[in-house]
């Protein structure tokens, strides 16, 4: 396998491989550790050539492993964040009939030749392609986009398209049960025919690494399931090893950050994310909460003694969220 089709594994002694992201993605997305068995399972979907359905509770970074694939395997990196209008085909294309419509009427406000107007109307100049269709065929999307005036995905970390694609499906679990209902034929087959095309879209020779998230709130179809490869992405429950990663996940993103202030973060996550697993109360507050909580003091304390001041203040708005305010550590 080349380097574009299977992540190096990293050294005995080396937990993880720190992925450091250009500009472009949310404030807190800018490294992911990519661990051991997350590239194991990276490496068995490309190998399978089968989805990674990517589960775990909100804020464990299954979002940023997608980008994080994509750079280290030197793809282009497309991603759709699915909401509960999400239909399958805006993942393969979309028809802009309202432009069309528009087209029509200035065509015969103008009095055009008819031969004109058949030509402008054509129904391949108003479709735009989709994500998926980056990801199976990049070339092909390019021109369709030219067509129809569309852009191409920016690609912030210098993936190539030669080298294939990474497809990011964010939270699936807020789309209706249609949504993986109708790619279940498309990521079987590789293929579909947009409107107005005579000829369908095929996936290249390199196929593309399709990962899929989903916090849960909504169980996906068993079809759907038994097409995926699953990772599970969770928190240590022992309260030594959590406080171990969190501390190591926030010196990376936060180099300056002291042993001080990310011990005392840590033990402030473990604190409330205990209360709230107490109290069943949702969600608990993770990974996402304690970067949060990190970026805000080291930007409202200059020194380690006032950052760790801080933290008391600042938990009360990112360590607890949805609980009674009289129950606060």
């Amino acid at each position: 396998m080349s380097s574009h089709d299977c992540i190096p594994l990293p050294r005995a002694d080396q937990p993880w491989v720190q992925v450091d992201f250009k500009d472009g993605g949310e404030v807190a997305d800018q490294v992911h550790l990519l661990t051991l068995e997350e590239i194991h399972a990276i490496n068995a979907a490309i190998a399978a050539g089968r989805p990674l359905l990517v589960r775990g509770e909100p804020g464990t970074g299954k979002s940023q492993l997608a980008r994080a694939a994509a750079k280290m395997l030197g793809r282009v990196f497309i991603s759709h964040v699915v909401d509960s209008q999400t239909e399958s085909r805006d993942l393969l294309w979309s028809f802009d009939a309202v432009h069309r419509l528009a087209e029509a009427q200035l065509a015969a406000a103008l009095r055009q030749e008819p031969e004109t107007v058949r030509e402008g109307l054509q129904v391949a100049r108003f479709v735009q392609p989709g994500p998926l269709w980056w990801a199976f065929d990049w070339p092909g999307a390019s021109k369709q986009a030219a067509l129809s005036g569309g852009e191409e995905p920016t690609q912030n970390d210098g993936g190539v398209w030669k080298n294939g694609s990474v497809f990011l499906l964010d939270e699936i679990d807020k789309a209706e049960p249609e949504v993986p209902n109708g790619l279940l034929g498309v990521l079987g087959n590789r293929v579909f025919t947009p409107k107005g095309h005579g000829q369908p879209v095929r996936a290249n020779e390199t196929l593309p690494l399709v990962i899929i998230t989903t916090n849960e709130e909504r169980a996906l179809p068993d079809a759907f399931l038994r097409r995926c490869l699953v990772l599970h992405l969770q928190l240590p429950q022992g309260e030594t090893d959590l406080k171990k990663l969190l501390m190591q996940r926030g010196q990376a993103h936060f180099p300056q950050a002291g042993q001080g202030v990310l011990k005392e973060a840590a033990d402030l996550l473990h604190t409330h994310r205990r209360l709230a697993a107490e109290e069943r109360i949702t969600p608990l507050p993770g990974q996402a909460e304690y970067l949060d909580l990190l970026r805000a003091v080291l930007k409202l304390g200059k020194s380690q003694n006032e950052q760790i001041t801080m933290l008391q203040v600042v938990a009360r708005f990112t360590l607890k969220k949805n609980a009674d305010p009289k129950t606060l550590v």
